[in-house]
């Protein structure tokens, strides 16, 4: 018994090593050891109870929550509860002491997945390929538009922060963290981890709470009658978001300690003779480590 809580936290916090950096998904890590698809009907078990509460039905909601395997659950959870705590600090100190290298390092995670996630499309048709272009050039636009990381965020966006990054969990080819950057809330999410603060991280989970309650049964059905699509449009997302993962000249962007400073990860530009080459190796890296993990998955993907 306890050999195997124990394997289940190791495996929860390889899920969340993964989950807190942009580009591996922790779902990929799930495949590789061998709990992807336990995982995704544990998840909808768990929403369908909640549904069944929202509903006014306690009786119901009981009976679904006694029928969960809480063996797997709670040990995978706290496992990723600890990745995540415990990894906080050292990224806020990166990307507060070297965004650019922190940026070379998100950039070749999320190229990386765009490959991945490009060889998960069943069918690549001329349709295909026009979905993730105009997807990619729509992103790349609306993000120039964005001023950078959200500073002193309201309760509202920790919540909706918390119920987007989740539902991206359960989504092939795209990871929580991704999302945070993508809506600039990822430095204030580290944050927020980093320095215990409570109600704040509370607000986080009750938006991961709600979106696996309302999002989990619809974009399985989605993914179910729509893969290719559903691909398409991640696929496109993923690479007109590159845009705010280009190192130069600002990174990632971040926020100050005092949160008096927002520093803009939208800019463009080259870099300089000798400040390339970190950012550059760190991408060669991140690309080499996902393509790892997902040749992993793949081998021992049930067929």
């Amino acid at each position: 018994m306890i050999q195997k809580i124990g394997a289940q936290f190791a495996r929860g916090f390889l899920m969340g090593a993964a989950d807190v950096v942009p580009g591996v998904s922790g779902g990929t890590i799930a495949l590789v050891v061998g709990i992807y698809h336990t995982l995704i009907d544990t998840i909808r078990e768990g929403a369908r109870a909640l549904g069944t509460l929202l509903r006014g039905d306690p009786r119901g909601f009981w009976s679904r929550v006694k029928a969960l395997d809480f063996l797997f659950l709670l040990p995978l959870g706290a496992g990723i509860l600890a990745a995540v705590v415990s990894l906080a600090s050292v990224i806020e100190t990166q990307l507060h002491d070297n965004p650019e290298n922190m940026a070379g390092l998100f950039f070749g995670l999320v190229a990386a997945s765009v490959v991945v996630a490009l060889g998960l499309i069943i069918d690549r048709t001329a349709q295909t390929w026009v979905v993730i272009a105009v997807a990619a050039v729509v992103v790349f636009f609306l993000l120039g538009f964005q001023s950078g990381p959200i500073a002193d965020p309201s309760p509202f966006v920790f919540l909706g922060a918390g119920a987007l990054a989740i539902c991206a969990m359960i989504l092939p080819g795209i990871s929580g963290s991704f999302i945070l950057l993508m809506i600039g809330m990822y430095a204030a999410v580290i944050q927020t981890i980093d320095e215990r603060n409570f109600g704040d991280a509370a607000l986080i989970g009750l938006g991961c709470i709600i979106g696996l309650a309302l999002f989990s049964t619809v974009l399985g059905w989605v993914m179910e009658r729509a893969f290719d699509t559903v691909m398409a449009v991640l696929i496109g997302l993923m690479v007109g978001s590159l845009r705010v993962l280009w190192p130069w000249p600002n990174g990632v962007g971040v926020i100050s300690e005092d949160q008096s400073e927002v520093i803009d990860g939208t800019g463009l530009d080259w870099p300089g003779t000798d400040e390339w080459f970190q950012p550059v190796g760190l991408a060669v890296l991140a690309v080499v480590v996902v393509l790892g993990v997902a040749e992993l998955g793949r081998r021992y993907s049930p067929s």
